[in-house]
């Protein structure tokens, strides 16, 4: 009777039966690879040389597991061709050290309000450890990452930003001051050009320069989006704590026109906190970009999924249904 060939196990010592796996396993599953690293050259031609802005935030950035995979598909990304930015957040990060500090923060309308002191904060941890810390992240997988943020090169010269409210009991509209905080008033990405036209990767921090060369600090998806109008890039993905844009019965919607997501809104699919998000996808689609994914950064390689396989891996948004199936987005 013929003896069934297996894989010698990888421990130096004597492989006990159990330790051993069939060859036939073994190759099914190196095929399986084979097969999806197969599958992934249309979608690596798709975007060889192009630019995708990645906004990278929320709990994924707190998790080394993940931010570990999140580094790697980024190398993997400027390996396969690709020119990746990288844009982060960083609120949880600023909220625990502003409690370390005993610095006290002020809300109007859901917002903090950002003074002298606190702007100072902001800088400290978004230019300074959290950005580094993903530049290490990047590294420490293969890449050459390099950490700017909008003050470098007058990357990102802004304004600050105004809210108008109106008051409940006098029905006055008064203008809210929100201290430095800032919106994106003219993006100059020769730096990041010159970057990702190289072996490097650019990792920004979403800090402006105000008119009189003061710090404002600017919200990370409007920096992205800003930024991904400036750059020409083929795609804007917006890492969040959601899986995307879900329906009325709870059921993710991979893709939409922007017709479409307009439409969600007005019939109350698309409601809260998700409006400003959606609209502003549907402004930088309307500036020239190409789509714009959310995507849930807790999903492992949530990066390459979406970039590279035919499934996706959130809520793509578009000016128009191409003549393509979703898995060719």
């Amino acid at each position: 009777m013929a003896k069934t060939k297996t894989a010698p196990a990888k421990s130096k010592s004597a492989a006990s039966p159990k330790d051993t796996v069939p060859l036939a396993e073994v190759f099914e599953s190196v095929h399986a690879k084979a097969k999806v690293l197969s599958e992934a050259l249309p979608f690596m031609q798709r975007y060889d040389r192009e630019t995708v802005v990645v906004k990278y935030g929320g709990h994924a950035m707190g998790d080394p597991e993940l931010s570990r995979d999140f580094a790697r598909d980024i190398v993997l990304l400027k390996q396969a061709g690709v020119n990746p930015v990288v844009v982060h957040g960083g609120g949880p990060q600023i909220g625990k050290l502003l409690e370390r500090l005993n610095i006290k923060s002020e809300f109007k309308g859901g917002l903090r309000v950002t003074d002298r002191e606190t702007v100072d904060v902001v800088e400290m941890v978004l230019a300074g450890s959290v950005n580094k810390e993903i530049v290490s992240a990047i590294n420490d997988q293969g890449g050459k990452a390099v950490g700017i943020c909008g003050k470098d090169a007058n990357l990102m010269r802004a304004k600050r930003l105004e809210r108008r409210v109106r008051d409940p009991d006098s029905n006055i509209e008064q203008v809210m001051d929100l201290g430095f905080v800032g919106e994106p008033a003219l993006v100059e990405p020769h730096i990041v050009d010159v970057i990702i036209h190289s072996d490097l990767i650019p990792v920004v921090a979403p800090i402006g320069v105000g008119p009189e060369g003061e710090t404002l600090n600017i919200n990370a998806d409007t920096f992205a989006a800003a930024l991904a109008v400036a750059m020409k890039a083929k795609r804007l993905l917006l890492l969040t704590d959601v899986d995307g844009v879900l329906d009325k019965d709870g059921q993710l919607i991979r893709s939409m026109t922007t017709a479409e997501a307009q439409g969600l809104i007005e019939d109350g699919t698309i409601t809260a906190g998700m409006i400003p998000k959606i609209e502003s996808c549907m402004d930088v689609i309307a500036e020239g970009v190409e789509a714009v994914v959310i995507i849930n950064g807790k999903v492992p390689h949530a990066v390459l999924l979406e970039l590279f396989t035919e499934h996706g891996a959130g809520t793509l948004i578009e000016r128009r249904r191409p003549k393509r199936t979703r898995a060719a987005r």
